[in-house]
């Protein structure tokens, strides 16, 4: 297929408005999210020293869950300029790969932590001895 008979398309201005401002919409809802889960996590931490491991694998898992939102969220103000499905395709296909590898990273990267975690966990119990009667 030649690159004139590649069907061109452009959003309405109109359409173009309303998108732009539904992701950013929803991308200040999104960073209030997480503002909030992060208040929450802290306050977390200010209790037991004991769930310290749980909430390195949560603040792990929450910085991921950021991170996959945004790279979402950068790819739908792309698809709002894009003018042919090519492009929108190429697009499609490179977010996809990228996050694919992404997960990749991030599988692997949580479960360091956790088995780090486990680790710790066994270091730091403590048997209590058994008492016999006499």
């Amino acid at each position: 297929m030649n690159a004139s008979a590649i069907p061109q398309f452009e959003f309405p201005k109109e359409m173009r408005a309303v998108a732009e401002q539904s992701v950013d919409q929803a991308k200040v809802a999104f960073q209030q999210l997480m503002q909030a889960a992060e208040e929450a996590v802290s306050m977390l931490e200010r209790g037991e020293k004991r769930q310290v491991g749980a909430l390195d694998i949560s603040k792990k898992a929450m910085a991921f869950a950021e991170r996959n939102v945004l790279s979402a969220f950068e790819l739908a103000q792309k698809i709002v300029y894009t003018r042919d499905i090519q492009d929108l395709v190429r697009m499609q296909t490179e977010f996809l790969q990228s996050q694919m590898h992404a997960l990749g990273e991030q599988v692997k990267d949580l479960s360091e932590t956790v088995g780090k975690v486990a680790m710790d966990s066994k270091k730091t119990a403590k048997i209590a001895p058994v008492s016999r009667p006499d």
